[in-house]
Parts: C-alpha cells; sequence; structure tokens
C-alpha cells in the first residue's frame, strides 16, 4: 500500500478523557482520531468534511507525569453560547513527555497540508505544540494477522483487544455547540503495550529505531453526517 508518512513530534501532549469534567484530569496514552482529524483542519486552516477517509497512526511517549494547572471555568448559556462569568479552579493534570506520531494517509492533498500548516498543530492543550519533522510518501506491506498493535486505538467491538476502553468520538461538528460525530468504543493500546496475536489486517512499518510496528488503518464514513 503507497501512503504519505507525517512524522510529528512535541515536547508535551495531553488528551483528555471524553467523560471527566472537573477534578483529577488523567490523560489518554493515545490520541482519539478527533484528534487526529483536528491536527488534519489545523494544518488545512479551514474544517474539512471528509465523505470517506483511510487513514492510520502511531504514537509513542517517553515518560508520564502530573502538573499543577490554573483553569479557567467559563458558565454555558442555555444555548450553548458562553456567558462572561468566569472563576478559576487549580487541578492536577496528567501529561506525555517527548511524543512522536506518526500519521499514514493515502490523500496527497492531505499530506500537503503539514508541509505548510495555517495554524499551529496542537497535541492537547495551546501549549502542547507540535512540529512537523519529514513527509514522504512510502510502500507499506500489508499483513493479515497483526501482531505488532500498540500506540494506537481500535475499534473495540468485533476485536475485543485488551487495552483500556472507552468510548470516543471520530469527530465534532463545526457547529456551537459542537456535537460528537461516530462515537463509538476503542480499545486505547499503549505503545508500552506487549505484542499479541490479532485477526485483524494492517501495514508493516519500522521506526527509527528500527522497532516493527503493526498500523491499522481506520475506514472512516462521514457520509451520513453531512448529507
Amino acid at each position: 500500500m503507497k501512503v504519505f508518512k507525517i512524522d510529528i513530534t512535541a515536547w508535551t501532549s495531553s488528551f483528555k478523557y471524553p467523560n471527566l469534567i472537573s477534578g483529577f484530569q488523567p490523560t489518554l496514552e493515545v490520541p482519539p482520531l478527533s484528534t487526529v482529524l483536528g491536527l488534519i483542519n489545523s494544518a488545512s486552516g479551514k474544517y474539512i468534511k471528509p465523505s470517506y477517509l483511510n487513514i492510520g497512526y502511531y504514537f509513542e511517549f517517553e515518560a508520564k507525569s502530573v502538573d499543577l494547572e490554573t483553569i479557567y471555568q467559563i458558565e454555558a448559556h442555555e444555548k450553548g453560547y458562553p456567558k462572561n462569568s468566569t472563576k478559576s479552579n487549580v487541578i492536577n493534570r496528567e501529561f506525555l513527555f517527548n511524543n512522536h506520531l506518526i500519521l499514514y494517509v493515502q490523500e496527497k492533498e492531505i499530506s500537503d497540508y503539514f508541509r505548510l500548516p495555517v495554524y499551529p498543530l496542537l497535541l492537547g492543550r495551546s501549549n502542547d505544540l507540535a512540529t512537523v519533522n519529514e513527509i514522504k510518501e512510502i510502500e507499506l506491506t500489508e499483513i493479515t494477522r497483526a501482531n505488532k498493535i500498540k500506540g494506537q486505538i481500535i475499534p473495540f467491538i468485533g476485536n475485543y483487544l485488551p487495552g483500556l476502553i472507552q468510548p470516543l468520538p471520530k469527530y465534532f461538528s463545526d457547529t456551537i455547540p459542537r456535537n460528537n460525530l461516530g462515537t463509538e468504543a476503542y480499545s486505547v493500546i499503549s505503545c508500552n503495550a506487549s505484542d499479541g496475536q490479532t485477526n485483524l489486517p494492517a501495514c508493516v512499518d519500522y521506526l527509527p529505531s528500527n522497532k516493527e510496528v503493526h498500523i491499522y488503518f481506520h475506514e472512516l464514513d462521514f457520509s451520513s453526517f453531512y448529507e
């Protein structure tokens, strides 16, 4: 399979659990699809309405720690707009250090967005700035029974892979308020997970450290949301 490989790094990142609003803020160890598609939007400078998209990615980090952070809470109007009243709060927030995200896309147009991004690329909060290091076209070998699935999220239903199970949105609408699009349960499989046999089709790639990983490609269909 021919794909465009986009290599992205960031010193810090954080991916909020979708169902936790207040208190201690843990981070997912792999970004959800909505974060990856948000990166594409930031790079392109516009809200993209993809009908069909085939995308894979791998994410790894060096360490995880906790930061003490001041947040500002804004009360929402009944129509979804923010009110003028705010209050501050102090929370403990987990973050990941020394991060590496690799995107695999088949559309040259998407890869070209990352050559000169319109808006800053973020892996979480506004201070989690990311950098594009390299973009290249490569040929990946396809296999039918992947056994090195890690640093990824995999649909839980039908696959039942071990990992943290979380309902995650695939995308968000461009409305106010924003709506989740295509939420479903995923196995969040850390880059530190052990190898394990699966029945998943995937593609083989090698990291700079010569570590072999098997990349699962998400076949996304958003056509029903934009009809």
